[in-house]
């Protein structure tokens, strides 16, 4: 059996978790790096943007749906180096991108870059809970999240601006080369530190990925982590999903300065990674999650009842302040849920987030037809302490 966290000097490991952090700011930005551009795409090839918008959602599909096959993967030949060639082949698909000649063609491409760049982030984590011990795990994987959150800012506020001044098709080529540039550090690590290298194990037989799945999903607590990730997920992104539109709806504001109010999100995000050290010293994890489920509930409420829209940016820097502290404590248990699989076990824990979210959006968009965001918000502000409380007491019985 692996041991749960090799004892080691957390310096030696310092610049490949970086290095994993840039590929991880890199996979983070593809997720929204074409929402800006689907004007520029759909003029381009003469169709509605609703038309489209399939390269966003097929995007979206295959790299949730990849999910479910890259732990095993990653735990039979090595984690970092799976993310090193996945990035690779990612510049590769990217930049396929911009060479495509019709919608069809680039949304093949976009699937492509989806199903490679999707390994990047799991496996990262996943290799941080090979190599950092427990105890400084939560803070060295908050600010490992400072790379996801500056990729979420960097592709929806970049990518209209690049795309403005070099084109759609030249933002794709920017986003190649930055997997490129991420790819080459990332092998040159591989080269000259040993301990990106899985180690050998003569006396081990490799397991099947099905015997992986039965290995994760035999740990009851692997299974609590699995179901309170999907419904944070679902009540978190079911009602952020629509903070936009109700902002629009409700103050008359420009789609422009929308997108400046959603971006208050990472803010929220940067504040938790600078402060995680302070935070997880002063709470604990129990309190971490408890404390951010407060904060979430705090934020939405204020977004629900909110009387004038220059409110919203302090709402939604708190929404990301307190989705980050309970969801990084989750991140930190689904890194040690099954130590023995760990790469299968994040990957899990990943595709619960996307299916959450997907189910999440699906249940309230009903509601926003009907009633507008506020009664969304208002649920949301019940449901996510209620979750964070019961995560919580759990995490203390432990």
């Amino acid at each position: 059996m692996l041991s749960p966290s090799p004892s080691l000097s957390l310096p030696s490991q310092t610049r490949a978790i970086v290095l994993l952090a840039v590929a991880g700011f890199a996979g983070q930005a593809m997720v929204r790096s074409a929402d800006s551009l689907l004007p520029q795409i759909a003029s381009d090839f003469a169709v509605t943007v609703g038309a489209a918008s399939i390269v966003v959602s097929a995007y979206s599909l295959m790299h949730g749906s990849m999910q479910l096959i890259i732990g095993p993967i990653g735990d039979r030949f090595g984690k970092y180096i799976m993310v090193a060639t996945m990035c690779a082949l990612s510049a590769a698909t990217v930049a396929a991108c911009g060479f495509a000649h019709d919608l069809t063609t680039l949304t093949l491409a976009r699937v492509a870059s989806g199903a490679t760049a999707s390994w990047l982030i799991p496996l990262g984590m996943a290799y941080i809970g090979d190599v950092v011990p427990y105890d400084q795990r939560q803070q060295v994987l908050g600010r490992y999240l400072t790379g996801q959150i500056s990729g979420q800012l960097f592709g929806q506020a970049a990518s209209g601006i690049i795309g403005d001044w070099v084109g759609w098709r030249g933002a794709f080529f920017i986003y190649g080369g930055i997997f490129a540039l991420a790819a080459l550090a990332l092998f040159r690590e591989l080269r000259i530190n040993p301990m990106t290298r899985p180690p050998v194990r003569e006396d081990a037989r490799p397991r099947s990925i099905a015997a992986d799945y039965r290995l994760v999903l035999a740990n009851p607590f692997a299974r609590l982590i699995i179901v309170i990730a999907f419904a944070e997920f679902a009540f978190m992104f079911g009602g952020f999903a629509y903070v936009g539109a109700d902002l629009h709806a409700r103050f008359g504001l420009s789609f422009t300065v929308v997108g400046l109010m959603v971006g208050f999100f990472g803010l929220g995000g940067l504040i938790y990674a600078a402060t995680v050290k302070q935070l997880v010293h002063r709470f604990g994890q129990p309190g971490l999650a408890l404390y951010g489920g407060l904060i979430l509930a705090l934020a939405y409420l204020t977004l629900a009842f909110a009387p004038v829209w220059w409110i919203a940016p302090l709402a939604i820097t708190l929404v990301g302040l307190g989705f980050y502290m309970l969801h990084n404590t989750l991140q930190t248990n689904a890194t040690q849920m099954s130590p023995e699989a760990r790469g299968t076990a994040v990957g899990l824990f990943s595709a619960a987030l996307y299916l959450g979210q997907t189910a999440g959006v699906a249940f309230f968009a009903p509601v926003i037809d009907r009633a507008g965001a506020p009664p969304i918000f208002f649920a949301v502000a019940i449901a996510l302490p209620l979750l964070a409380l019961w995560f919580s007491r759990r995490l203390r019985r432990r």
